[in-house]
């Protein structure tokens, strides 16, 4: 079982676009496996039946610009076209017969103690939650329990789902977990013009369509992608062209040394903008691994931190197995966090995931199951383990607030908030 977190150092949208990213769906799709990745698991037919036709999409849409293709749109395709992206075909991603494992799938510890945060914010009138990004519905179903517990259910649940497919998943596992709270959850097709409460997004953004760049003899260039005429399936490359736009003044305000490539994250900056332009009062919080820009966008880390994953296999190539494979970059917290001042919200915290389940209680949590009891406490203190230590997800993913009108601080950041270091 892996986790969904690379190894090592690891555009402005339309609204259709936008919608493309939010539809969590999830996918098989393959091409054939190339020779440096031949340990990977082979995709069965109707998975290459799938993938085939999404190269075929892919490789009109860089015939029609001309031969080139930003990587941001390549990557957007490859994740969210519609019926046939990574994303948005239906077949499941997460778990262990997925390609990787999100925390409220590896231990309900997760939501609880994020219930708990969500529980002091609903008692302050912030009734009604907002999930984006709701994969198979096992945080949703966590939250739901945990808060009727605690005696704080809130008033609306909706999670932003344009897959029906997924949407019933959803139901299914909402059902199956929580039963007296399933009939809370409402289904949206898209964001609403306004919204007032909480907004929660696990790992969204980092599966946003990113702009690569690198910079030469003092340039600054974008990564596209090109494909070789009557070549076969397989045969995308790499082109570069000069930035410009918004993408040139984001890079040049990196001041990156030369001989650098990395990410520029556009389209994630534009979801909080929009989520901003939305949230007359409340918060929204984003858990993802990441940096601060100036850990991200360090000298000794000059590849960037695309990643893949396939099968429970991380890898850097993602011009081969089209549709069949996860592709995400790490968040940078720092331009996050600008989105959200521009679009004038305020910046409520933030920490790592350990210290915000720390805070928000999880040794409480864990030390209700007696250690006496090994059957019980073993796979909780396993699963804790995983959640909080440095070396898998506790230090790695960070969770992040941002919110108008909340004047009192926030439980999950009463200690160790890193708020300074954006």
């Amino acid at each position: 079982m892996s986790l969904k977190q690379p190894s090592g150092v690891r555009q402005s949208h339309t609204a259709r676009s936008i919608l493309f990213i939010l539809a969590y769906s999830r996918i098989i799709g393959a091409v054939k496996i190339p020779p440096h990745l031949a340990h990977l698991p082979s995709p069965p037919p109707a998975a290459q039946a799938i993938s085939d036709r999404l190269i075929r999409v892919i490789r009109d849409e860089i015939h029609t610009g001309g031969g080139w293709l930003s990587f941001a749109r390549f990557m957007e395709l490859a994740l969210y076209a519609p019926g046939l992206g990574y994303y948005s075909a239906g077949s499941r991603k997460l778990g262990p017969a997925g390609d990787f494992v999100t925390a409220p799938e590896l231990s309900p510890l997760f939501g609880r103690c994020l219930a708990r945060q969500l529980a002091e914010l609903i008692k302050r009138g912030f009734t009604d939650i907002l999930e984006i990004g709701a994969g198979a519905g096992a945080l949703a179903a966590d939250l739901l329990k945990e808060l009727a517990t605690l005696g704080c259910p809130p008033r609306n649940y909706f999670i932003l789902e344009i897959s029906a497919d997924l949407r019933q998943r959803q139901g299914e596992c909402l059902a199956a977990r929580a039963p007296q709270q399933a009939a809370k959850v409402q289904w949206l097709d898209v964001l609403p013009a306004q919204f007032s409460g909480i907004i929660i997004g696990n790992e969204v953004l980092d599966a946003m369509p990113a702009h690569l760049i690198r910079t030469r003899g003092g340039a600054i260039e974008e990564s596209g992608v090109t494909a070789a005429a009557g070549a076969d399936d397989a045969a995308f490359g790499r082109a570069y062209r000069p930035a410009a736009g918004a993408l040139l003044a984001a890079a040049r305000k990196l001041q990156l040394p030369d001989d650098y490539e990395t990410e520029i994250h556009l389209a994630a900056q534009a979801l909080v903008a929009g989520l901003g332009r939305i949230l007359r009062r409340g918060v929204f919080l984003f858990i993802d691994y990441g940096f601060p820009a100036h850990e991200y966008y360090h000298p000794q880390r000059a590849h960037g931190t695309l990643m893949c994953h396939y099968r429970h296999h991380a890898h850097a190539d993602p011009l081969c197995m089209i549709g069949l494979q996860d592709i995400t970059a790490h968040v940078d917290f720092s331009a996050i966090s600008a989105a959200g001042a521009a679009a004038g919200l305020d910046l409520l915290g933030y920490a790592t995931q350990a210290q915000f389940l720390i805070n928000c209680g999880i040794t409480d949590i864990l030390g209700a199951t007696p250690a006496a009891d090994a059957r019980a406490y073993a796979p909780l203190a396993a699963q804790a383990q995983t959640l909080l230590s440095p070396a898998e997800m506790g230090e790695l993913f960070k969770v992040i607030a941002l919110g108008r009108d909340v004047s009192q601080p926030l439980c999950g950041f009463r200690s160790g908030d890193k708020s300074h270091t954006l």
